[in-house]
């Protein structure tokens, strides 16, 4: 009783730290002052609420469409180089949206290499549509965001079996009456939970809309915070952004929980062969995506880092690449316990409350990161202010400063990153089975001996895998680290956000490709997993 007591409690520890961020939020946006909060609903909400939510729309139809028809045809179809295509398109995961962001609008802008070589041959009175506007935030986020849709999709038209299909040539259906009416309704809630994720992803997103300069809940946050230095502002707006994601988070649960595996026995369905120009087409289509999402940015990247490396490769450059090393490997190695812990109170106690204090404790990934910094930092400041004058009441005047330290960085990514190591950890310890502890006990390991000689060697792969996924988050953060960073504690991610923001576009590449090249990691975990299922 007195363990699964002390789960409870150590559960609760653990989720009390989202659960303060969402307090200070809550009261924050609430408390305010009533002419403050008139002013956003009269002059900032209306215009930041449309944006906002044209773009998760946008992106959610456009990357849902890109990823279930891909999916679908790497999947039903055989065609040339389909098996490299399988695979390859996820790799724009590596690349971080705002980097995909800054490349086009370098690339395609007015002043950009693009319109100047073609108006140099057809006229100096070409114009093409431009970049910076919605329509161009919206197709560069869903060549950024397609792959989450695409693997869930993926790997559900991949597991129907032919046994679908045979039953629907007995109806007399056509393939695409197939398609539509079997295959696809099959498939739709895995579609529908990739959807769910991509509309979190765009509601969090801040360097992708900083870069093309499109007013979102998130460069508002960022304009309040450190424009007009209202704190008071920023947790207005991001309670209600905290609204919005929750209403996504809604979605993202009803549709897991509309998932339902339907063994329908037999083979796997057979890939119908294409051949002449619909071969020629099925090749194009997955092609010409990763040309545009991965080949064209990565060799844009390496060209424009080439050039300017001689220049750049200097002690600011090296100093944020340590800084970002440092907390990556300080993150991670806090997330990991924290999930450890977490995953052996869960073990060790299954009851309702156990779950919901779970659910709290992970929730801060679906969090944006302008909202968990702000949610941070409030309650530590105020925590600063009871210890500097607990200090003062005993004669020392020490000032801590709490709110920007490495302290409120590594609780916001323990916040955001939480559930990244808690799934790789909870799974590899739910393998380890009840016999296995009961007849380790019965050989003489108890309490942290078990712990430490027959689970720590059996949950190595899971811990590594937390650490490098936690690792590689860290370094491609941007919201959290720009805002409650210490004082010049630039990172990778702060280099690129700065040298956009001054349009400083192809000096950013040189940061950009390091946090590409660390975004190849878990991308190559998440590949061995899908292969392992397809």
């Amino acid at each position: 009783m007195s363990t699964t007591r002390g789960s409870l409690w150590l559960a609760a520890l653990i989720a009390a730290l989202p659960a303060t961020v969402l307090a200070s939020l809550l009261f924050g946006a609430i408390g305010g002052d009533p002419a403050a909060i008139s002013h956003l609903l009269a002059h900032v909400v209306p215009g930041v609420l449309v944006n906002t939510l044209v773009l998760v729309v946008g992106v959610v139809l456009l990357a849902g469409l890109l990823g279930t028809a891909l999916a679908w045809l790497v999947t039903a179809c055989e065609f040339p180089l389909r098996r490299l295509f399988s695979w390859a398109l996820l790799l724009p995961m590596a690349i971080p949206a705002y980097v995909l962001a800054f490349v086009a609008v370098a690339g395609l802008d007015f002043a950009g290499p693009l319109q100047t070589a073609l108006r140099s041959v057809l006229g100096p009175e070409l114009r093409l549509p431009p970049i910076r506007s919605t329509g161009g935030v919206i197709i560069v986020m869903s060549l950024a965001l397609y792959p989450y849709v695409y693997l869930l999709a993926r790997g559900a038209f991949a597991t129907q079996g032919q046994r679908a299909l045979e039953v629907a040539a007995s109806l007399g259906l056509s393939p695409r009456a197939t398609f539509l009416r079997v295959q696809l309704p099959l498939a739709r809630p895995w579609i529908a939970g990739g959807m769910a994720l991509v509309a979190m992803e765009t509601l969090a997103d801040f360097g992708t809309v900083a870069v093309f300069n499109y007013d979102t809940f998130t460069t508002a946050i960022w304009r309040a915070w450190s424009a007009l230095y209202s704190i008071e502002a920023a947790l207005q707006l991001a309670g209600l952004l905290v609204l919005l994601v929750g209403v996504a988070l809604a979605l993202e649960q009803h549709a897991r929980a509309a998932q339902r595996h339907v063994n329908l026995g037999g083979p796997t369905q057979p890939r119908r062969r294409l051949q002449g120009w619909r071969a020629l087409l099925a090749t194009a289509a997955p092609a010409t995506v990763l040309l545009l999402a991965l080949v064209l940015p990565g060799m844009t990247l390496i060209g424009w880092a080439l050039r300017h490396a001689q220049r750049d490769l200097n002690v600011g450059w090296w100093t944020a690449v340590l800084h970002s090393v440092v907390l990556g490997l300080l993150a991670a190695l806090l997330i990991c316990a924290l999930a450890l812990a977490l995953a052996y109170a869960v073990r060790t106690r299954t009851d309702p409350s156990m779950r919901a204090l779970s659910r709290l404790a992970t929730i801060g990934y679906a969090l944006p990161g302008t909202v968990l910094a702000v949610g941070v930092f409030v309650p530590l400041a105020q925590l600063n202010n009871l210890l500097e004058a607990a200090g003062r009441a005993l004669g020392t005047d020490w000032p801590l400063y709490l709110q920007g330290s490495l302290v409120a960085l590594l609780l916001a990514y323990a916040v955001r990153f939480l559930a990244v190591a808690h799934a790789p950890v909870e799974a590899h310890l739910g393998r380890i089975t009840r016999s296995l502890d009961d007849g380790a006990r019965l050989l003489g390991a108890t309490g942290p001996a078990l712990v430490r000689r027959v689970h720590l060697p059996l949950l190595r792969t899971g811990l590594l895998t937390a650490a490098a996924l936690v690792f590689v988050d860290v370094v491609k953060e941007m919201p959290i680290t720009l805002m409650t960073r210490p004082f010049g504690w630039d990172t990778l991610a702060v280099r690129v956000f700065e040298l956009t923001s001054e349009g400083e576009w192809t000096r950013a590449a040189l940061p950009a490709r390091a946090s590409v090249l660390a975004g190849l990691l878990p991308v190559a975990l998440l590949l061995r997993r899908a292969e392992q299922t397809i």
